[in-house]
């Protein structure tokens, strides 16, 4: 005796917008790249984020691309960019293969450099690094 068989429903709607991640090579312009993808993101996230934030989020973005592109890859490398939303914040991690962690520099008017991590430690609620088996996320959370 054979089963009738029974049509399934699907289990969720398919997602609109592009996905929670993405991976950039490892070069001058995944900065820019991986900020017009998080702005992306964003523009699609059922919770709209005021634009101010946007604007906070995507400084964030660009610092933490900048810094693992610079500091925690070699040429062929790559970088993956995530974004996770919730109803409270906006958290956005930044994947390199290095374990090499970053570090907050004393701040100089005599350098170009080392500012980043000082931006992302004013316009985050929270940020830190996490190790990976082959590298480090760093991550930062934005509160809405």
């Amino acid at each position: 005796m054979t089963e009738p068989r029974r049509e399934l429903a699907p289990c969720c709607p398919p997602p609109s917008g592009p996905p929670a991640q993405a991976i950039f090579p490892a070069c001058a312009e995944a900065s820019g790249q991986a900020r017009a993808y998080v702005r992306d993101v964003l523009a699609h996230d059922d919770v709209p984020l005021v634009e101010d934030k946007v604007d906070d989020v995507l400084l964030i973005v660009a610092e933490l691309v900048t810094n693992a592109y610079r500091y925690g890859t070699e040429p062929d490398d790559s970088l993956l960019v995530a974004v996770l939303t919730t109803p409270e914040r906006v958290r956005v991690e930044v994947h390199d293969p290095r374990r090499r962690r970053p570090h907050l520099r004393n701040e100089s008017g005599e350098r170009a450099r080392g500012r980043g991590l000082h931006i992302v430690e004013a316009l985050a609620a929270r940020w830190d690094v996490d190790d990976r088996p082959f590298g480090k996320a760093v991550w930062a959370e934005v509160d809405r």
